[in-house]
């Protein structure tokens, strides 16, 4: 007698919540009664983040259509689809693999040095950004103005997890300074400083393979550094790129935002 057979859909869907989404996944093919398990919302509730009611709550996003599908579906959805939260100027996705969260800040929600001047930065839209505006570098007479950070609470990350922090952007039309420049990266927590500091080329011809990378919506990302969220109370997470040691002009680069996710492996 298969012994499968002679539990009841709950214990099995409350032992495969126990594992991972990618193994319950593979589970669903073994057999019927697995497969029912394995889709049950039981399952799903599980690998969805404990937040995640209150983070679709406060999306900017039609709250309605991601409420009404079943747990995997809406596991599956926040995967492939990021949301927009904090009035669009960030977004919230998970690891499909794991289901641990991922978050963009959106050019609107970063401290761009001079991003109100609009002779050295322009606002405007994108087709294929996932926010309603980003924003292009016009023209830096002097680099030691440029500045970018982003600002996140280690409290709404995943936890005991090491994550990766990218800027991800882009080029316009017209390109001057850039491939000549190299930027400064730091990832750590606001008044901890570690001071350690990791040199980053924007240029794809001068960059590296480990380092740049060409997304799948179409956007360029650099990582910029890693950090370990442990229990989620260390702080304010801060995610750097700078340079202000040199002459100079640029312009043409186009910052969609800073990304963290978990990093692979």
């Amino acid at each position: 007698m298969d012994i499968t057979n002679a539990l009841p859909v709950e214990c099995i869907s409350h032992i495969i919540s126990l594992i991972t989404p990618r193994d319950a996944c593979r589970l669903a093919v073994v057999s019927p009664i697995f497969k029912s398990a394995a889709d049950s919302d039981l399952v799903w509730e599980k690998f969805l983040p404990t937040a995640s009611k209150l983070i679709i709550s406060n999306s900017v996003t039609s709250s309605s259509l991601i409420t009404s599908l079943s747990k995997k579906d809406l596991y599956f959805h926040l995967c492939r689809q990021p949301i927009l939260i904090n009035n669009g100027t960030m977004s919230f996705a998970l690891e499909k693999e794991t289901g641990k969260k991922c978050y963009m800040v959106g050019a609107r929600g970063l401290c761009i040095e001079l991003g109100s001047a609009p002779n050295f930065w322009e606002w405007t839209s994108l087709p294929e950004s996932r926010f309603p505006e980003v924003a292009e570098l016009a023209y830096l007479l002097y680099f030691w103005f440029f500045e970018v950070n982003a600002r996140i609470e280690t409290r709404i990350l995943s936890h005991k997890t090491n994550y990766t922090a990218y800027l991800v952007f882009e080029f316009g039309k017209s390109i001057h300074g850039l491939q000549r420049t190299d930027f400064m990266s730091g990832v750590y927590i606001e008044g901890i400083n570690d001071k350690e500091r990791q040199r980053r080329f924007l240029d794809p011809s001068r960059n590296t393979p480990q380092l740049f990378h060409n997304r799948k919506d179409g956007w360029m990302e650099i990582e910029m550094g890693e950090f370990f969220n442990k229990n989620g109370d260390d702080g304010t997470l801060l995610c750097t790129l700078f340079d202000f040691d040199r002459f100079g002009s640029s312009n043409g680069l186009i910052i969609q935002g800073i990304e963290v996710r978990p990093k692979k492996g």
